[in-house]
């Protein structure tokens, strides 16, 4: 099959579309997909790069090469084959979820992993949805826990997560500030945003409006200054920061907002710790239920073969993708 592989870390460069062996069903709780598209994520270009360095020590990317041959993480595809413990899905199935090795023709999961993809969406529409709204759905409901009526501020509002945010927010009825660039303004608007900052033009932490949420996707400001614009028992939802070579990156950001949630009255939360490891079969039909009632809709940016996965990868760690890049598969 083809697939991108990567032998070392590095920059998109290292991304080779090469032909390599079909994964198998090894395992009885096992799906293979025939992977259809593919989406490309922050997470994939700091597993591109082994970034950052305290990652490496941790056992997240591999220490001194890739953990994973073969990249990608979020795929939508046709069920090719099931293991003898699997239920609900087999040959022939539309399904979406957190495929290792997605990049690929064929992906090998586990059956919890994947749920049916919604009938209206597009392969390119449902591989946007697994990390990306999931992230968001656990940054609003579980983390941000947004009620009706309350202002919520999500900063970096055009990009994956926050394009699914913004929607997730107004949909529980609350008043959302979406903070994003010139071209993406009208975008923001019409996924619900009752208000939009252009951060080129204004700084939305110079106080004059305080919010009961924050969900920072972006970490372009310091604590201090988000700290400024929350109500006094305000919410803080981190998702955000570092960038390639940095030695801690997010993880010395996320670190921060914990140790500064110990003296403050305000709740300052990373997403991650507020949820199980990992994503969950739970998640999936949240979001994908969300998908199914028009509450949620993915934004696709632009489209890549393949072939050509290494450029998505460079417009993606540019940060100034709207909505998702996503990889088509033949």
């Amino acid at each position: 099959m083809k697939a991108i592989v990567q032998e070392r870390f590095g920059p998109p460069d290292v991304l080779r579309l090469v032909d390599t062996d079909r994964p198998g069903v090894d395992a009885p709780d096992q799906v293979l997909v025939r992977v259809r598209a593919a989406a490309l994520n922050p997470y994939d270009w700091h597993m591109m790069r082994g970034d950052p360095y305290a990652a490496r020590l941790m056992g997240a990317t591999g220490l001194t090469r890739p953990k994973s041959r073969v990249a990608g993480i979020d795929a939508a595809g046709v069920v090719e084959a099931v293991g003898a413990d699997v239920r609900g899905l087999e040959p022939g199935d539309e399904v979406l979820g957190f495929c290792p090795g997605s990049f690929a023709e064929y992906a090998r999961t586990t059956a919890r992993l994947l749920v049916p993809k919604p009938e209206h969406l597009s392969f390119e529409q449902a591989a946007a949805v697994p990390m990306a709204a999931v992230t968001a759905l656990r940054g609003v409901r579980t983390v941000g826990r947004v009620r009706a009526g309350q202002r919520v501020l999500v900063n970096g509002a055009a990009g994956g997560v926050g394009t699914f945010a913004v929607q997730i927010a107004a949909d529980l009825g609350a008043e959302v500030t979406g903070v994003c660039g010139t071209r993406n303004v009208e975008l923001v608007r019409s996924l619900g945003a009752a208000h939009v900052v252009d951060h080129t033009r204004e700084d939305v932490t110079d106080g004059r409006v305080r919010y009961d949420v924050i969900l920072d996707n972006v970490g372009n400001h310091p604590l201090r200054r988000l700290r400024r614009v929350l109500t006094p028992a305000g919410t803080l939802v981190a998702n955000g920061g570092g960038s390639p070579g940095h030695v801690v990156g997010a993880i010395g950001s996320m670190l921060r907002v914990v140790v500064a949630n110990a003296f403050v009255r305000q709740r300052l939360s990373p997403i991650n710790p507020a949820a199980p490891a990992g994503p969950t079969h739970e998640d999936l039909l949240a979001v994908t239920a969300l998908v199914g009632a028009g509450t949620l809709t993915p934004v696709v940016d632009r489209t890549y073969p393949l072939a050509d996965t290494a450029d998505g990868m460079r417009h993606v760690e540019g940060g100034h993708a709207r909505g998702k890049a996503v990889v088509t598969v033949p």
